[in-house]
């Protein structure tokens, strides 16, 4: 099964739910370095923990804590954007720009058929 982010991003494929579910802490190290690298960020291996920010586990990449996306999702009790009335709004559109995978998913959970 796939697991997505509110915002459409494909969890099952992320790199930090993938060292989480291994339990090594190694791929967690990695991971931690390599982001902080792309992101210029300081992320370290503790940040690395997340099983999906849509998920009731409450294991959550550090960032999705801060995400005003995830939050509004989650204030109008949303499965995923996907739901929303608003969709896309300005927030999901400066995303997409970003990564446009995150924009093509939630396509297809709004019209499965079309896509």
């Amino acid at each position: 099964m796939t697991l997505f982010a509110y915002c459409g991003l494909n969890c099952s494929e992320c790199p930090a739910l993938r060292a989480t579910v291994s339990g090594n802490p190694e791929t967690r190290k990695q991971i931690a370095e390599e982001w902080s690298e792309i992101y210029s960020a300081d992320i370290d291996p503790e940040d690395i923990n997340c099983m999906g920010c849509s998920t009731k586990d409450e294991r959550k990449f550090s960032h999705c804590f801060n995400c005003s996306i995830r939050q509004c999702a989650m204030e109008k009790s949303l499965s995923s954007c996907h739901e929303c009335s608003d969709y896309p709004c300005v927030d999901l559109q400066e995303f997409f720009e970003l990564v446009p995978e995150a924009e093509i998913n939630l396509e297809r959970l709004r019209d499965p058929e079309r896509h």
